[in-house]
């Protein structure tokens, strides 16, 4: 990915006066190469810096700090890091000025502390990269993770189907069992009722009140 931070340190854009005199194409030449030195200064600087390595496990992910000291980079002793100048950017006196102005503010400060803007870069590129690996660090754990839950997931499912369908065809026997209960249970009824109808019409030629009970109409009674 291009980073194009940079450009608001290294600029080049000439003043008013450079301006007018850059209108003919003689004049313009100088600042075209210029710039192109600025360019690859820069990313000389960038070429300089190596990969990051982590000494230390980060705890707490919102702590940008943490992350710096894991990977090693402290403040210099001059105390100018990409992080001092953006506060310098953000200070009250010159926040409200124009960018060329607030970047020829942040110069005369590094040049009065005796320290060189490649040395603030630097920092910013350490930083950067810092930032970037651990992003994808972070995302390839992630994305691990993410897969290794899926399959548990997935076990997890197969897991609940099985049990779904045990349970399932232990609830159906049990339905059918109820069914078959009740089918042998009825068809003995049918039949004591025929006996107790057969047993009830034979009482029913000697006596007058049958003491027989059935469930499929009155008894025939004597005379």
């Amino acid at each position: 990915m291009s980073k194009k931070w940079y450009q608001h340190f290294v600029s080049v854009e000439p003043s008013p006066e450079e301006q007018i005199h850059q209108k003919t194409p003689a004049a313009a030449a100088p600042s075209t190469a210029k710039a192109r030195t600025a360019a690859q200064t820069v990313a000389d600087i960038a070429a300089s810096v190596a990969e990051p390595k982590f000494t230390a496990p980060v705890q707490n992910l919102s702590s940008f700090e943490e992350l710096y000291r894991a990977a090693e980079i402290r403040p210099p002793a001059h105390g100018y890091t990409i992080l001092k100048v953006a506060e310098m950017l953000q200070s009250e006196h010159i926040r409200a000025l124009p960018a060329e102005v607030k970047r020829s503010s942040v110069l005369v400060a590094l040049e009065a502390a005796g320290v060189k803007l490649e040395a603030v870069i630097e920092d910013a590129v350490r930083r950067d990269r810092t930032l970037d690996t651990f992003e994808r660090v972070q995302q390839k754990s992630l994305d691990e993770m993410e897969a290794r839950k899926i399959e548990e997931n997935k076990q997890i499912q197969a897991e609940i189907d099985r049990l779904v369908a045990e349970r399932r065809a232990r609830m159906q026997a049990n339905t059918d069992e109820v069914a078959r209960q009740k089918e042998a249970f009825y068809s003995w009824r049918l039949k004591k009722q025929q006996e107790e109808q057969k047993i009830a019409d034979t009482v029913g030629y000697f006596v007058t009140e049958n003491p027989v009970t059935t469930t499929r109409g009155s008894a025939p009674t004597a005379s």
